[in-house]
């Protein structure tokens, strides 16, 4: 009673009484409605402690919020490191997993409610992403004893936490082993925040990952495994031995085309998309591109669809055809046979 006096409630309210079950039912709090005395559980006092600190926090929060519900926890590990698929996507998951028709709904709104508020849903690379506790907490949260990070949230998840980099991405092998499932994309990234940033996050969220879905391949972009700009040996081995590559072509950055001409001199499959802004060179031009009109966003939004299948169409015709067309197979077609053999 005096609890809810605290609150402002009547303790004996239907809505105070939800509150008090809920509150069990998430591992909160122990003692029902009809208790004499509620208390905090060890998780629930460590979820809003002031003096717990803010990795012990998350980590009380996630298993209260997630990991203890069993249909949450299955949903967090279906898509664990990867982006969010469509609420419709998420319905069937939850019915699969035993959860009733009625019941579906309200369900998958509650975990994406409680997955947002504990900080593991987050946008990332242009797209709603689930995103492990400890990268979570290496990437986002404050570090013990320093408060400059506080409430600095990434836009992208950097190299060094669990779901910095795809597993493929740790390869540094040159004999093209752990590349087979791997599509690298070669795409302006630019500073957090700039145009071409978001630009990048934008293309690679809402077009290429899901045009790329069906295909069983792994996404990975050169920040994932490297300081945007610098080209590395990992940033090498996936240009030359991934299974495909997708250049996005706008901004005409300087990287990109270089890049590109690795991809070329490889001969293996690519896939080109540019802004409709950017006209393309002409070397490059007389490929087959998806060009997508930035400039209206009342336009791009209906379109989004039909680029995803665009995209997919171009990256099915790249994965099945038999020769690899570019400018050196064009223009030079001995290109590989005049190169000189050590």
């Amino acid at each position: 009673m005096t609890l809810f006096d605290q609150l402002g409630k009547s303790p004996d309210s239907g809505k105070s009484r939800q509150l008090v079950t809920n509150s069990t039912k998430y591992g909160l709090s122990l003692g029902s409605y009809s208790a004499e005395f509620l208390e905090l559980t060890d998780d629930g006092l460590a979820a809003v402690s002031d003096e717990a600190s803010p990795a012990r926090q998350l980590r009380a929060r996630f298993r209260c919020a997630v990991a203890n519900i069993d249909v949450f926890n299955k949903l967090y590990e279906s898509y664990l490191n990867n982006r969010l698929p469509s609420q419709a996507v998420l319905i069937d998951k939850a019915r699969e997993l035993g959860v009733p028709e009625g019941d579906a709904l309200e369900c998958v709104e509650t975990f994406i409610v409680n997955t947002k508020f504990i900080g593991v849903l987050r946008s990332v690379g242009g797209a709603e992403r689930l995103l492990g506790v400890d990268a979570v907490i290496d990437d986002y949260l404050p570090k013990s004893g320093s408060s400059q990070r506080s409430g600095i949230v990434k836009s992208d998840v950097r190299a060094g936490s669990p779901a910095a980099a795809p597993p493929e991405a740790q390869h540094s092998d040159t004999d093209g082993a752990g590349y087979d499932d791997a599509c690298f994309y070669i795409s302006p990234i630019g500073d957090e925040h700039s145009e071409a940033r978001r630009h990048a996050d934008l293309f690679m969220g809402a077009l290429v990952e899901p045009a790329l879905s069906e295909f069983g391949l792994r996404l990975v972009r050169a920040d994932q495994i490297g300081d945007a700009g610098m080209i590395t040996g990992q940033i090498i081995n996936h240009i030359v031995h991934s299974k495909l590559v997708i250049a996005d072509l706008s901004f005409h950055n300087p990287n990109v085309f270089y890049e590109l001409a690795l991809r070329h001199a490889v001969r293996r499959p690519i896939v080109q998309i540019s802004r409709l802004a950017d006209r393309l060179p002409f070397d490059i031009g007389q490929i087959r591109t998806v060009v997508v009109d930035t400039t209206d966003i009342y336009s791009l939004v209906p379109q989004l669809d039909s680029l995803r299948a665009q995209i997919g169409a171009q990256i099915r015709a790249a994965l099945e055809g038999a020769e690899v067309e570019n400018p050196l197979s064009i223009f030079s077609p001995n290109f590989w046979s005049s190169m000189p053999r050590s």
